[in-house]
């Protein structure tokens, strides 16, 4: 193998790169992004950044000449266009081609928008958190669409800045989907505690002179409007290629979609064999592991691919508490309060699915506090024993 392409220059895509070269990959190495900026966090897009905290030398993955000692072929503010799996070359937006023994796909996520809401802010690059934050001042009128973690780390941060901030949410309880419903009302009462205008079961329908419009024709006034409704996995540029999509580019456990081709981060969907279910995270530490894990195997020998089986982490920093969570909590049939008390706004609650354990989160606690719950959910612990320990 002389020449991967890597396409997709954020956090799964350069753990991929690194790791190729820790590895021993000694050949071409091709590191393509759509960005012009190098490789660059982006959970801080959403606090740090928006808040002002960080300049945005803060950011990078990686100094210079970190990046420089990779001896990459870095094809910066240049984006795939297109895929022959057949003549193993990508195409890429500025006419070029390039041909691979080996590729990676970690071209992450975009955000989904509204109908017709043009001029409206959304949150996924260093220029949408820049823009966003330059029209962030005392008094402005801040409506922020969507009150997943996304859209409730804005609002804080908005409210922190003195803007006034609606948030708008259509389902009853933000979040219960994800976390149940106890947990998604006290993060509720978090934000009407800091002096939100949350409004849960409401329609966005479309913009409207000077704010956004629900359903039934009611126009919420706003200086600036985010939108925070979720992502889109960004696999258009497959289209026609043979490689297998559905919410994501379609991976085994090894996170291989075709012969030499892996995928890795918030694009990838995988067989998580831990869990034994599909899935797609869109998690920061998630995607550096899974980009180490695709490079390792496009390496590997047949007989020495391993599967791809993490414990997804999360964490989300609202009002100066951290929230943290291990494991699949979605589609959970049961939520158990093991520490603390959701009163006090400090516990961790265990997850259940059938009869395991298959998350934590944790809320105002220390990160030691939720660790052990993390190797409970790893060592797929049955829920009985690990609930009836901690009552215990």
């Amino acid at each position: 193998m002389r020449h991967v392409v890597v396409v997709g220059a954020s956090a799964a895509g350069l753990a991929a790169a690194e790791t190729l070269r820790r590895t021993g990959f000694d050949g071409t190495l091709t590191l393509v992004g759509d960005e012009p900026h190098a490789p660059y966090d982006r959970p801080p897009l959403s606090k740090q950044i928006l808040s002002g905290a960080w300049t945005t030398g803060q950011l990078p993955l990686r100094p210079q000449a970190d990046l420089d000692a990779l001896g990459l072929d870095l094809r910066l503010g240049t984006a795939a266009t297109g895929l022959d799996l057949t003549d193993r070359t990508v195409r890429l937006a500025d006419g070029s081609h390039l041909r691979y023994d080996g590729l990676i796909v970690a071209t992450g996520v975009r955000p989904r928008r509204l109908p017709g809401d043009r001029g409206a802010h959304v949150l996924r690059t260093l220029d949408d958190a820049l823009a966003l934050r330059e029209r962030l001042r005392p008094g402005r009128r801040l409506v922020v669409v969507g009150a997943g973690f996304l859209g409730a780390e804005a609002a804080a941060v908005a409210r922190g800045l003195g803007a006034q901030v609606t948030l708008l949410e259509p389902a009853p309880v933000p979040l219960a989907h994800a976390v149940g419903t106890e947990v998604g009302r006290l993060l509720s009462r978090t934000h009407l505690d800091h002096g939100v205008d949350l409004r849960t079961g409401v329609t966005v329908t479309g913009m409207a002179d000077g704010g956004v419009r629900l359903a039934g024709g009611e126009v919420v006034g706003a200086d600036e409007v985010l939108v925070a409704v979720g992502s889109l996995p960004n696999t258009e540029w497959l289209a026609d290629s043979g490689l297998p999509v559905g919410d994501g580019v379609l991976c085994d456990a090894y996170c291989q979609a075709a012969p030499g081709v892996y995928a890795a981060g918030d694009v990838a969907r995988w067989d998580n064999p831990l869990f034994g279910t599909s899935m797609r995270i869109e998690h920061r530490t998630h995607a550096a592991e899974q980009g180490m894990a695709a490079a390792r195997n496009l390496l590997a020998a047949p007989e020495a691919l391993r599967p791809f089986a993490p414990v997804p982490y999360f964490w989300s920093d609202q009002y100066g508490t951290r929230i943290q969570a291990y494991g699949f909590l979605r589609g959970h049939d049961e939520v158990a309060v093991v520490e603390g008390d959701l009163a006090e706004r400090r516990f961790v609650a265990a997850y259940r699915r059938g009869d395991r354990l298959t998350g934590a989160l944790a809320m105002g606690v220390p990160p030691r506090a939720v660790r052990a719950w993390r190797q409970a959910v790893a060592g797929g612990a049955a829920w009985r024993e690990a609930v009836g320990a901690a009552a215990a």
